[in-house]
């Protein structure tokens, strides 16, 4: 499926609870419609220990926009 953004392009989303936010697109999702934008949504996930991470714990990371929710810069 072809996409309007790929890795690397600079966005701003327009649409939703983070409209506004503007950031580099780390990973795009072209089956599930989704793009990862640095920054941009952070969202807390709960991990388990592991012997790379040991003490577990709530860690931060960027959650997926809907690819119709951003807009391509420049």
């Amino acid at each position: 499926m072809k996409t309007h953004v790929k890795k690397g392009d600079e966005v701003e989303i327009i649409a939703g609870n983070h409209k506004g936010k503007r950031g580099t697109v780390m990973v795009v999702n072209a089956a599930k419609q989704q793009v990862i934008v640095e920054g941009a949504r952070k969202i807390k996930k709960a991990t388990r220990p592991t012997e790379a991470n040991p003490e577990g714990g709530i860690q931060e990371e960027d959650g997926p926009v809907h690819i119709s929710n951003v807009k391509k810069l420049g």
